[in-house]
């Protein structure tokens, strides 16, 4: 911003002149200077509209960013210096989308000079197979930085809440003394209450397993790694390695489009994982939850996870007979059209009605939300799901 202290009426004609942009102030009759000017530069190179050759008239267009790669870059630096992260983040992410900007990540000076976020690690990810040897570790080094901000931000609370699930759902009934679950033991004793002594005499105390002592749930996120789906497979993989670094759970992770890989033995590391996908090309959910269902030895302490848009290219309803037969089994199946902070994106709603007529109803999930989703699938509960 200016450093000069403008009254609210120009500081509004200020705002708007910086909004509209464009020649002549755009009727404003506001003009701009210093930092001002630079930013109206820095947007301007982005949301401009330009008559190059070729252009449509009235579309959108880049007025100075080309195809020139330090003009990128000093453009990245500007957009750091003059607006917060999360500005930066939409404008890089406009960027890609509107100038063609992906090749250039595939450089490591570009990689060096961007804010990275999930996006930019979806976007990397789809170039995976097109980025040459000098770039991979810069690459790498991008999506790890990523990957552990978002580890830090999930991993604690995901596995306080569901290693309390893990212990609600191995109650016992001759726990030892530390075990006791006080609450439920005095609700289910209150008959033998002795007014006399006023108390109460435990006939049945209800008590919480040790979880921690052997692996008492199993769960296999199934991913669909189509292009839509970018940063739920950002999410779910890293959600993936913290279940797996829990011992009484035993994690499988399968991403799947057409084909289906299991990437379970690269759980210790997300960002092998993240590497290990193919993000793009088409769906079959039929035959990753014939996968799945292959791997499911304990059917009632199974937890079955598919994050998906739903957009079946495989045999619909032999998808939802497997969906129908493991539930009968008594797997707790969850269906998650996302797994992000973006909210659902387009989806199959014929499909989600069809599932959630199976008792597993589809809804967008962000990643706070997730462990409480999770919880309530290990305990047996009714999934927690978000209003609208």
């Amino acid at each position: 911003m200016s450093g000069d202290v403008l009254d609210p009426a120009q500081e509004r004609l200020r705002r708007w002149r910086l909004v509209l942009g464009g020649d002549a102030a755009d009727g404003t009759g506001c003009a701009l200077g210093g930092r001002d000017a630079a930013m109206d530069g820095a947007l301007a190179a982005l949301y401009g509209k330009g008559d190059r050759q070729g252009q449509q008239p009235g579309r959108d267009r880049s007025a100075g960013l080309g195809a020139s790669a330090p003009s990128v870059a000093r453009w990245l630096g500007d957009i750091r210096t003059y607006f917060p992260s999360s500005v930066v983040q939409v404008m890089q992410r406009d960027a890609i989308d509107r100038l063609g900007l992906a090749t250039l990540l595939l450089e490591p000076e570009m990689l060096e000079a961007v804010e990275a976020d999930v996006h930019l690690v979806g976007t990397l990810l789809s170039l995976n197979k097109a980025m040459p040897e000098t770039t991979k570790e810069t690459a790498r080094a991008v999506v790890r930085k990523v990957v552990e901000d978002l580890e830090k931000r999930l991993a604690t609370r995901t596995r306080a809440t569901l290693t309390g699930a893990l212990d609600r759902s191995a109650r016992v009934n001759r726990p030892r003394h530390q075990d006791i679950d006080w609450n439920r033991t005095i609700a289910a004793n209150l008959k033998h209450y002795l007014p006399e002594y006023r108390t109460i005499v435990p006939e049945r105390l209800i008590g919480y397993g040790r979880a921690s002592q052997s692996v008492k749930k199993e769960v296999i996120l199934c991913i669909d790694q189509s292009g839509s789906m970018a940063a739920s497979v950002v999410y779910a993989s890293v959600f993936g390695a913290v279940l797996a670094s829990m011992r009484s759970i035993n994690t499988r992770l399968v991403v799947f489009d057409t084909a289906v890989v299991d990437l379970t033995d690269q759980l210790d590391d997300p960002v092998d994982v993240l590497f290990g996908t193919q993000l793009g090309g088409g769906t079959d959910i039929n035959r990753a939850l014939a996968y799945c269902q292959s791997q499911i030895t304990r059917p009632a302490e199974t937890v079955v996870v598919l994050i998906s848009d739903l957009y079946e290219g495989g045999i619909r309803n032999e998808m939802l007979k497997r969906v129908a037969a493991m539930k009968a089994s008594g797997v707790q199946f969850v269906t998650l059209l996302a797994l992000s902070d973006e909210g659902a994106p387009a989806y199959d709603r014929e499909h989600a009605a069809a599932l959630a007529a199976l008792g597993a109803p589809a809804f967008a999930c962000t990643p706070d939300l997730f462990p409480e989703v999770m919880a309530a699938a290990i305990e047996k509960r009714p999934i927690p799901v978000p209003e609208g």
